[in-house]
C-alpha cells in the first residue's frame, strides 16, 4: 500500500491524542520486515516520551534493539544529554564566534551552557536527525514527533539555523576586517572551518527534509471536529515549509453497529478530510477492541489500514447518544470562584480532552458568576479553544458570553512586543554598540549581526512568551478568573519550568552588566531588566500558591495516557505546584477507574459525551457533569 522503497526518512504528527505514537511504532516494524538487511531506528523527538508505553519496554537516549529484531533500534531524545555532546564537540568555537562579535569574554558564555535554553528540545531533535544521516549511522529513521504544534516548531526550525549561521559569519567577517587592518593579512582558522562545517550539514539536512523521494510526512488525525481543523491548519504549515506529506492516516474509524453516534459523525466528516487533502492519500485504521501494546500487537496494525471509503449517507433516523448517569456521591469540582482561586492550569497528554474540560469550567463559572469577569486563554501553539465553541478565536480576547472570554496566544504577537521591550536593545548591548551617552566607551563591532538573530520568529520559546502574556493578564487586575487550555505534556512542562529559567538567563545577563557596566551604560534598561526578573519571580510563586493557582489533570483510561499523567503528577510535586483533581474522560460503562494510580487527587469522571450535536452543547454537558447543580 505504501511504496517504502525510496523513504528513508518517515515523520509521524498530527493533533495530540490521535494514536502517532502506536502508529509510528507499527510503521516501525513493517519497515524492519520489510528492509531485513538494513539499519532502522524507531527515535521520539517529543519531551514527554511515549514509545515505552506503547512498545511496554524501557526506552532511554541509547538506542536499544526492538525485541528480538536485530535490524530495528529504538530511542527516546534526552535534549540536555544532547546539548553536553554538542557542547564538548562545538562549544569552545560557538564561545569564540559570539567573543569576536559582542563585547565579552570567552569565559563570560560559560555559564550559558548550563542554563535552560528556550526551543532546546526541538533544536537538539533536528540536529541529533541531520547527524545520524550525516554520519551514516543508520539506514532509516522513523520519527514519532511532538503533537503538531511543536512538531512545526522544529521543522521552522531549519530557517533559524540558516540565519544564525548567517549572523555567526557576520561575526567571523568583522574579526577577519579587524586583522587584517591590524596585520595585513587573515590565516583562516578553527571558525571558518566550523562555519563551512556547519553550512553543508545544514543544507544536506533541509536537501533532505524537502526531499520527496527520501522524506515523508504522515499526518495523524481522527474523524472528530477539533482534528479535522488542527490537520487542515498543520497540512497548510507542511506546505509552507515544502515538507513532503505521505498521507493522512485517519485512526479509531468505528462500524455503524458499532457506535451510531460516532459513525454518522465520522462518515461526515471523512468527506471532509478528503477536502483538504488535496492529492495526498488518505488511509483508515479501525478502532481496535483493545489497545495495540508491545510488538506482537503492533507488528499486525499496518495490516489494517485500508484506503478511505465513504459510505453513502444514511437515512436511518439518529437520536443522540446520551451521556451515562452517575451516582450523586461522585465527586465533583468544588466552585473555584468561591475558593478565591484566580488561575486554573489544565494540562495532561494531548488528545485526552484537555480543551473541553477547559473550556466546561470555564463555562460553568461565568453562568454562576455572571458579575465576574471570566478568561479562557489557549497556550497551545496548536491552538483548539475556538474549535471547542465553534467559534474563531485569536489573540485579542473574543466575548463569548457577556462576562466569558477566549483568547488564543498567537507568539508572534507577543514576540514583536517583546522585541520592542527588550530584545532591540538587548542586541544592541550585547554587540557592544552604544546609543546611551553615559557610555564611556563604543566598540568596535556593530550591532547587524545580533538584530538579525533577534527579528528571527525564534521558534521554541512559546513557553516564555506565553509566561510573559499570562504574567500581564494576572498583573492586569481585570480578571476575576484565568483558565489556561496547555500544551501537551512535554511541553506544558516547559511553560511550567519558564519562570527559573528566564529568571536564570536574566541572572546571568545582570553579572555580564555588573562586569562590564563601566562600558556599557544602558542603567535604564538593566532597571526595566531587572523589574522583568522581579515579576517573573512574582508568577512562580503564584504557580506554587494553591489558594491562587489550581492545577487539573485530564487522562483517559488507555495504559500510555495514564502513564504519562502518573509522571506529570510527580514533576508537579518536584515543583512545588497542588493537584487535587483528575479528570477521567471518556468513562464508558464497565471501564475501571484510575484512582488507584492518582492516590493524592481527586478523581472526577466526564463520560463520553454525545458527537453529533453542535460543539456548545457537548461544553454544557460536560459543565453539568463536572460541577454540582446550581439549583
Amino acid at each position: 500500500m505504501f511504496n517504502f522503497n525510496t523513504f528513508s526518512l518517515v515523520l509521524f504528527s498530527g493533533k495530540g491524542g490521535v494514536g502517532k505514537t502506536t502508529l509510528s511504532c507499527g510503521f516501525a516494524l513493517q519497515w524492519a520486515k520489510e528492509f531485513p538487511h538494513e539499519q532502522i531506528l524507531l527515535l521520539s523527538t517529543d519531551p514527554a516520551h511515549s514509545l515505552g508505553d506503547v512498545l511496554q519496554i524501557k526506552v532511554t537516549d541509547q538506542a536499544e534493539n526492538v525485541g528480538n529484531l536485530p535490524n530495528l533500534k529504538v530511542r527516546a531524545l534526552d535534549a540536555e544529554t544532547l546539548l553536553t555532546a554538542f557542547k564538548a564537540r562545538y562549544g569552545s568555537v560557538l564561545e569564540l564566534l559570539v567573543e569576536r562579535g559582542s563585547f565579552v569574554e570567552g569565559e563570560d558564555l560559560t555559564p550559558v551552557w548550563d542554563l535552560d535554553w528556550p526551543g532546546i528540545d526541538e533544536l537538539m531533535g533536528l540536529l541529533e536527525i541531520q547527524r545520524l544521516f550525516h554520519d551514516k549511522v543508520v539506514d532509516r529513521i522513523v520519527v514519532d514527533m511532538a503533537p503538531s504544534g511543536h512538531a512545526l516548531n522544529l521543522l521552522e526550525l531549519m530557517d533559524f539555523l540558516d540565519n544564525l549561521l548567517a549572523s555567526l559569519t557576520l561575526f567571523q567577517e568583522k574579526h577577519h576586517t579587524i586583522s587584517q587592518s591590524f596585520t595585513g593579512r587573515y590565516q583562516p582558522d578553527q571558525a571558518d572551518e566550523f562555519l563551512a562545517e556547519m553550512q553543508d550539514q545544514l543544507a544536506t539536512g533541509r536537501s533532505q527534509l524537502q526531499d520527496q523521494e527520501k522524506t515523508a510526512c504522515f499526518v495523524v488525525a481522527i474523524p472528530e471536529p477539533m482534528s479535522w481543523l488542527e490537520t487542515g491548519r498543520f497540512l497548510d504549515a507542511l506546505k509552507g515549509l515544502n515538507i513532503p506529506v505521505g498521507g493522512l492516516l485517519i485512526n479509531h474509524l468505528v462500524s455503524e453497529s458499532q457506535n451510531l453516534d460516532r459513525y454518522q459523525e465520522q462518515q461526515k466528516l471523512l468527506q471532509q478530510f478528503q477536502d483538504i487533502a488535496e492529492d495526498h492519500p488518505i488511509y483508515t485504521i479501525p478502532e481496535l477492541p483493545t489497545e495495540p501494546l508491545g510488538t506482537d500487537a503492533l507488528k499486525t496494525l499496518f495490516s489494517k489500514l485500508e484506503i478511505l471509503t465513504v459510505s453513502e449517507k444514511s437515512d436511518q433516523p439518529f437520536i443522540p447518544t446520551q451521556p451515562l448517569e452517575f451516582p450523586s456521591f461522585l465527586a465533583k469540582f468544588s466552585d473555584f470562584i468561591a475558593e478565591n482561586r484566580r488561575l486554573i492550569i489544565v494540562g495532561g497528554k494531548g488528545g485526552v480532552g484537555k480543551t473541553t474540560v477547559a473550556a466546561a469550567i470555564g463555562w460553568e463559572m461565568a453562568q454562576q458568576y455572571p458579575q465576574r469577569k471570566i478568561q479562557m486563554v489557549s497556550i497551545d501553539p496548536a491552538h483548539s479553544l475556538g474549535d471547542a465553541f465553534g467559534l474563531k478565536l485569536n489573540h485579542q480576547p473574543i466575548a463569548i458570553t457577556e462576562n466569558l472570554f477566549g483568547q488564543e496566544i498567537d507568539s508572534t504577537e507577543v514576540l514583536n512586543q517583546f522585541r520592542e521591550d527588550y530584545l532591540w536593545e538587548l542586541a544592541e548591548m550585547m554587540s557592544g554598540d552604544k546609543n546611551d551617552p553615559n557610555a564611556t566607551l563604543q566598540l568596535a563591532y556593530g550591532p547587524e549581526a545580533w538584530r538579525r538573530i533577534v527579528s528571527q520568529s525564534l521558534p521554541g520559546i512559546d513557553e516564555m512568551l506565553s509566561l510573559v502574556e499570562v504574567m500581564d493578564l494576572l498583573e492586569s487586575h481585570e480578571l476575576d478568573l484565568i483558565i489556561l487550555d496547555t500544551a501537551p505534556t512535554g511541553h506544558l512542562l516547559r511553560f511550567l519550568e519558564m519562570p527559573t529559567a528566564m529568571s536564570e538567563w536574566l541572572a546571568w545577563i545582570f553579572k555580564l552588566w555588573i562586569k562590564y557596566q563601566d562600558v556599557l551604560g544602558r542603567t535604564e534598561f538593566m532597571g526595566r531588566l531587572r523589574t522583568l526578573r522581579q515579576r517573573v519571580v512574582k508568577a512562580q510563586k503564584k504557580l506554587q500558591d494553591p489558594n491562587y493557582t489550581e492545577f487539573i489533570g485530564v487522562v483517559q483510561a488507555q495504559v500510555a495516557i495514564v502513564a504519562e499523567a502518573e509522571r506529570l503528577t510527580a514533576s508537579l510535586t518536584e515543583k512545588g505546584i497542588s493537584q487535587r483533581y483528575i479528570v477521567q474522560n471518556r468513562f464508558e460503562a464497565g471501564q475501571e477507574f484510575v484512582t488507584g494510580k492518582f492516590p493524592n487527587q481527586t478523581l472526577v469522571i466526564l463520560p463520553t459525551l454525545p458527537r453529533s450535536v453542535e460543539p456548545i452543547v457537548r461544553i454544557k454537558e460536560a459543565a453539568k457533569m463536572l460541577f454540582y447543580s446550581r439549583e
